[in-house]
């Protein structure tokens, strides 16, 4: 008997997809099986719903969860431009969230590269759902653990998080890539980040394409751009939903004005190709108390739902 409902449970093998009522039914990320058995596994999404290192508004805990509510409405076609089930290539599992004590702040850091270093110990690609932009450095520490130091990012936001914080266990979303580049994970000369409309006295060494250098050169220009940059140097992407403009994203932290169209970003992604090295990728900083008709979620779960279908295609 064909499964009608609550795939995400009782679906028994990890590829394929089956008919569900899009309004109904347990709701895993793009409807994939629920479940920490990671054999055989091809990508894990997982949630971090975490937002103690917010610099404005609060709400981002709650990110994860209206990730995957969104993409429900994923799940019944082909994605477009695509044409093609992804879950018939790769096999993807909903490994549920990370969790966290917010009561004792300083486990958080060793909490979120604990859950992660198990995902990527067994050989399976995360795909990690935020969360405000903190939980990328945990990510980073232990991807740095298992494929080494120097790696490259590319980072789609409209802030650079490079400042300045010397705390190695302070929260603070806007510092990881500080932390990051100081500590020899990142290699700035081969990352680059993109959307960026924020400034700030010290980038450094990163690659810059700000918003502005997208609306004046074309999505084409800035993939050329981004595939020059990092080589063939194994690439960890974060893609912050602030850099979407507001009237794409509402539901975040720290709006700017001035940011990328949904189209112009998911160009971007959509044709970087076989030829980037992708070890893992979150989404973070999704805010639904201030998202208006699931706009912001809705535009995540496409994102995340675009890395898979790249994935796929360049199996």
């Amino acid at each position: 008997m064909s499964i009608l409902v609550d795939a995400a449970i009782a679906r028994k093998e990890l590829k394929g997809s089956n008919g569900e009522m899009t309004y109904g039914g347990v709701t895993s990320f793009m409807r994939r099986n629920y479940t920490k058995d990671l054999t055989g596994v091809d990508i894990a999404v997982s949630g971090i719903p975490f937002d103690l290192a917010v610099t404005y508004r609060s709400g981002a805990r709650l990110g994860p969860r209206a990730i995957r509510e969104a993409s429900v409405q994923l799940a019944e076609l082909y994605p477009y431009p695509w044409g093609f089930n992804p879950f018939d290539k790769l096999a993807v599992i909903d490994y549920g969230d990370c969790f966290l004590d917010p009561h004792n702040p300083l486990t958080i850091r060793d909490d979120i590269q604990n859950h992660i270093a198990h995902i990527i110990n067994h050989n399976v690609f995360p795909l990690t759902f935020g969360g405000d932009h903190y939980i990328t450095y945990p990510i980073l520490l232990a991807m740095a653990k298992k494929f080494g130091n120097k790696l490259s990012i590319i980072h789609f936001d409209a802030h650079c998080d490079t400042w300045e914080d010397d705390e190695e266990y302070s929260l603070n979303h806007g510092t990881m890539f500080y932390k990051a580049i100081k500590n020899g994970i990142i290699d700035p000369a081969k990352s680059v980040q993109i959307g960026i409309r924020t400034w700030n006295t010290d980038f450094m060494g990163t690659n810059i394409i700000d918003a502005q250098y997208v609306h004046d050169n074309g999505w084409q220009n800035v993939v050329n751009k981004i595939k020059n940059i990092v080589g063939d140097n194994l690439v960890y992407l974060t893609f912050d939903i602030d850099c979407l403009d507001p009237a794409f994203a509402p539901g975040t932290g720290t709006p700017v004005p001035g940011g990328l169209s949904s189209s112009q970003a998911l160009s971007i992604l959509r044709n970087l190709g076989g030829d980037i090295k992708l070890i893992g990728a979150d989404v973070v900083e999704v805010s639904p108390s201030y998202d208006h008709a699931e706009l912001t979620s809705l535009a995540a779960a496409h994102i995340a739902c675009d890395i898979i279908c790249l994935l796929a295609k360049y199996k």
